[in-house]
């Protein structure tokens, strides 16, 4: 795995610098095609401070932008238990030293993406709309390809790349435009001598055709990396799940979504798990697509049959591609490690399983919703701007005290609050208290003091409610 990781690393240096050399020419031609070979030289220059400051900026602050651009937040365990275990599996399965951040995207198209500029500091990123939709050995298998970025220190490549790629495509885009603007090369002949007029004339022309192709072959360079690291990512997971039917039933469920997911752009889709801007029934050719077929992914994943090796992807590859595999989707170096990692069985599932979360219900969760159960039953669902200290059940119209803690989550500050709610407890004092002792875990049905039926349903964990009623407070130990 680790030489994996080294070659993966040495051709993502490559790249990047290739990427770096085609900006630091375009940057000259379209410098000398202003100022002639004096202006090629500063040009030379400017491109050169754009691609270390973009480098910085992708470095340092990468993953930050991308995550806000992506309107994805960071949710804690209590969110969706069942993510933050599968990732912790994925971690300990990757042996990475740290625990990747969780976010989550409130969009109900299923999704998924990781980033950061090392493992030290990752993130995993999910849609709502994934969660929701699939069961937890798919989670697995999507949470293991996001994983296995990490692991193959892909995120930082596609992150430098993504900013070089936007570089040269904007330097092209101001140069043709302003060439538009400024009528061609007419005021270039009329300030130069016969010989210099020409130099810069054939200046001129070279750096038209560059601004034309540089963006044209740096994208297709970087789209043909970025599916050939989807493959190795598939191939990765394979081995940290022992279980290709999970991820192949993820990627189908994706695929078969017709949902477009709003945050996602050209200049993060290449980021996700499958592209999130190709449109249901839409097709795009392999070197126009920052993915690649998401039918083909699937029909590799589901032909292997000996074993969960890196070896054995490839023979799956192959045999799926057949003379369209040119080369050895996997580096040579991983090839070497033959031994045997063999299939799990596939789980047993019970029918009937109910989710965790529904989408509605998860997607409030993650724009800080609280969630309160009513003795009934009822679960009252309180946005984040919910300044009040009680609610009033709608069902059957108890009166539910929100706690301090409950309110600062929500509303983000207590306003007050505190004040109010510490105060609470000795104005109820002054009041009849009753004291129910539950006899299980169940659902449980008693009479208040004042003759008004209560129940009590399995879910209610809260240490008293009062009675709609007499207003009496209910204690239940």
């Amino acid at each position: 795995m680790w030489e994996l990781i080294r070659t993966n690393k040495q051709r993502s240096l490559i790249l990047f610098f290739v990427m770096g050399i085609c900006l630091l020419v375009l940057g000259y031609f379209i410098g000398g095609a202003y100022a002639g070979e004096e202006g090629g030289y500063f040009g030379l220059v400017l491109a050169f401070f754009i691609w270390a400051l973009m480098s910085m900026i992708s470095y340092f602050s990468g993953d930050s932008i991308i995550l806000a651009i992506s309107k994805a937040k960071l949710v804690s365990h209590n969110i969706h238990p069942q993510l933050f275990n599968v990732v912790q599996e994925m971690k300990i399965a990757a042996n990475l030293s740290e625990m990747p951040k969780v976010y989550i995207i409130p969009d109900p198209a299923p999704n998924a993406f990781a980033t950061g500029r090392k493992p030290e500091n990752s993130s995993i990123v999910v849609t709502a709309g994934l969660l929701e939709r699939l069961n937890r050995d798919e989670l697995q298998g999507v949470i293991a390809h996001e994983m296995s970025h990490i692991l193959n220190r892909d995120v930082l490549f596609m992150t430098f790349s993504g900013v070089l790629l936007g570089s040269i495509v904007l330097l092209s885009h101001v140069f043709l435009r302003s060439l538009w603007f400024s009528g061609g090369g007419r005021r270039y002949s009329s300030r130069s001598s016969k010989g210099g007029g020409q130099i810069q004339m054939i200046m001129i022309i070279v750096a038209v055709i560059m601004a034309i192709l540089a963006p044209l072959l740096a994208r297709l360079l970087y789209f043909a990396i970025s599916r050939k690291r989807e493959y190795l990512a598939d191939a990765t997971a394979v081995r940290l799940t022992r279980y290709p039917e999970g991820l192949a039933s993820a990627l189908e469920k994706i695929s078969n979504s017709d949902l477009d997911l709003r945050s996602a752009n050209k200049a993060t889709a290449a980021l996700y798990i499958a592209n999130p801007l190709k449109k249901k029934g839409m097709k795009l050719s392999n070197l126009s697509s920052t993915h690649p077929p998401i039918d083909e992914r699937i029909r590799i994943l589901r032909n292997i049959s000996q074993g969960a090796n890196f070896i054995n992807y490839q023979n799956a590859y192959s045999d799926v591609k057949g003379r369209q595999a040119r080369s050895n989707i996997i580096p040579s170096s991983a090839m070497h490690n033959k031994d045997r990692v063999s299939l799990r069985k596939p789980p047993e599932h019970k029918p009937g399983t109910k989710k965790a979360h529904d989408l509605g219900d998860l997607i409030r969760a993650v724009n800080k919703y609280t969630f309160l159960t009513c003795a009934c039953g009822m679960k009252i669902k309180l946005p984040p701007d919910f300044k009040k200290t009680e609610v009033k059940c709608p069902r059957c119209g108890s009166i539910n005290n929100i706690p301090v803690a409950e309110i600062a989550a929500i509303a983000g500050v207590v306003h007050g609050i505190t004040g109010q709610t510490e105060k609470q407890p000795e104005k109820q004092k002054q009041k009849n208290e009753f004291v129910y002792h539950r006899k299980g875990k169940g659902w449980e049905s008693f009479t208040c003091p004042c003759g008004s039926a209560k129940q009590i349903s399995p879910s209610f964990n809260k240490p008293y409610f009062f009675c709609n009623k007499c207003g009496r407070k209910i204690i239940v130990e």
